[in-house]
């Protein structure tokens, strides 16, 4: 068993609960879970996402610093759905970022999966996005994400990162029904 993965899948737990209960600790968590995870999925030749975890450590530390700003502030963010125009839009561009960096990984890599790799990764960019401009369909797409990364990370016997991310999947449908909840309050 890998000590790093173990570590990065324990914090991940813990950047869960931290996430659940909404504490700014979550984001020190979260970036000592990413750089563990880059460090485990550029040794399983799974680029994109060992890149994707760059990405999440410095939205990780902007999110630090907004919700410090933030602490004790007591207003719930309004929620809403996109109107089909954006969600055609952002699946296109989903689409295309994934296909090119697949095709970049396939031409110019040894990336064990570079296509899977990057769907993966597209997608979660595009998820970060969503969830960062407050749709509900970030909840939609992180399920997606979980449920196609525990198989990639199977296929490449990363068996404790697979655990993890269906506890993500969990989350990702418990964030799902709190937000289509909040959605219909704000309406009513």
């Amino acid at each position: 068993m890998n000590p790093l993965e173990l570590a990065g899948s324990l914090l991940g737990l813990v950047n869960i609960v931290l996430l659940v209960r909404r504490s700014v600790w979550n984001f020190p968590v979260a970036m000592a879970m990413v750089a563990l995870v880059g460090v485990v999925l550029a040794g399983a030749r799974l680029y994109s996402e060992a890149g994707l975890q760059a990405f999440f450590f410095v939205v990780n530390a902007y999110g630090w610093r907004l919700w410090s700003k933030a602490r004790g502030a007591a207003d719930d963010v309004p929620v809403a759905w996109m109107a089909w125009p954006a969600r055609v839009a952002w699946l296109a561009g989903t689409a295309t970022l994934s296909l090119t960096l697949g095709w970049v990984m396939h031409r110019f890599t040894n990336a064990a999966l570079p296509f899977a790799d990057s769907a993966i990764t597209g997608a979660s960019i595009a998820a970060q996005f969503l969830l960062s401009f407050r749709r509900i369909e970030n909840w939609v797409l992180w399920i997606a994400i979980d449920v196609a990364s525990v198989a990639l990370y199977l296929n490449r016997g990363l068996v404790l990162f697979a655990v993890l991310y269906v506890a993500f999947g969990v989350l990702s449908v418990v964030g799902l029904r709190a937000w289509i909840a909040a959605a219909h309050g704000a309406q009513a």
